[in-house]
């Protein structure tokens, strides 16, 4: 059993054969996706997204304004967002954060906005799915700020951040999701920091289309090869590629409260 803890089937490059990447993924044992459905709100990725979570029982759905689009957020997107937040199968906010790398929208709003979506979330008792890139140590200042003692606090999804980040990650009770970069033949020192977090935080996502694990680099990916993600931690924890996937699954389940069937795996410590 697998869970792919954040995709994007919403995109355009899905458009002639979601449904066959869907059956791709369930044949393989993917057994749940999470579509995180505001990973381009100008094209219309809320609905669309929201659209597949609703034909799809197995595919559930995380909303939110990624910092790309802060510029773009006001009361009616709010609104807009609050309403989708009511749908039963919408179970996190997200992706929600800071990226200074790419920079798309100012700085101070990228703050402005993630406070403002913190505290909604914080209001509803909604997880955060967190989009991190080269903004670790305001991430941190901001989390201390405004998500310290939530009973769940969410996700730091498709991680490829510092060590430190990832200890303040864990400290404050989030769960560390891994993508295909983590296969990277050159990422020595992120399969390291994999190996290194707890067993009972650890998540496996494709964050799809982008990001294809080894050895399908540079192509489509899709929610099939979230397995080859778990190939990848299961051999950092020295463990089976099925109780790995039993293991992060049921971490899955756990954190969104779903009533688990899969049989209980050792999750302290590392390997």
């Amino acid at each position: 059993m697998f869970v792919d803890s954040h995709c994007h089937v919403d995109f355009p490059s899905y458009a002639e054969d979601r449904a066959e990447v869907l059956n791709r993924a369930r044949a393989a044992g993917v057994e749940m996706m999470l579509e995180i459905c505001g990973g381009d709100i100008g094209r219309g990725s809320l609905d669309i997204g929201m659209g597949i979570v609703d034909r799809e029982p197995d595919v559930y759905g995380a909303v939110g304004v990624h910092p790309h689009d802060a510029a773009d957020y006001g009361p009616p997107l709010e609104a807009k967002l609050l309403d989708l937040m009511t749908h039963p199968k919408v179970i996190a906010w997200g992706e929600i954060g800071l990226d200074y790398y790419y920079d798309r929208s100012p700085r101070p709003m990228q703050r402005q906005v993630f406070t403002r979506q913190m505290t909604l979330a914080r209001e509803r008792n909604l997880p955060i799915i967190l989009h991190i890139r080269d903004a670790d140590d305001d991430m941190v200042a901001m989390l201390r700020d405004y998500w310290v003692g939530v009973e769940r606090p969410g996700i730091f999804h498709c991680f490829s951040g510092s060590w430190k980040l990832m200890e303040a990650g864990v400290a404050l009770g989030f769960h560390i999701s891994f993508s295909g970069n983590v296969t990277f033949k050159k990422n020595h020192e992120l399969r390291a920091i994999a190996r290194a977090v707890p067993r009972d935080r650890l998540l496996i996502e494709t964050d799809c289309p982008f990001l294809s694990p080894e050895p399908f680099r540079g192509k489509r990916n899709e929610p099939v090869r979230v397995i080859e993600v778990a190939r990848q931690l299961a051999q950092l924890h020295e463990m089976d590629l099925a109780d790995l996937g039993r293991l992060t699954t049921a971490n899955f389940y756990r954190l969104f409260r779903f009533e688990t069937p899969v049989s209980p795996v050792a999750t302290s410590g590392t390997a």
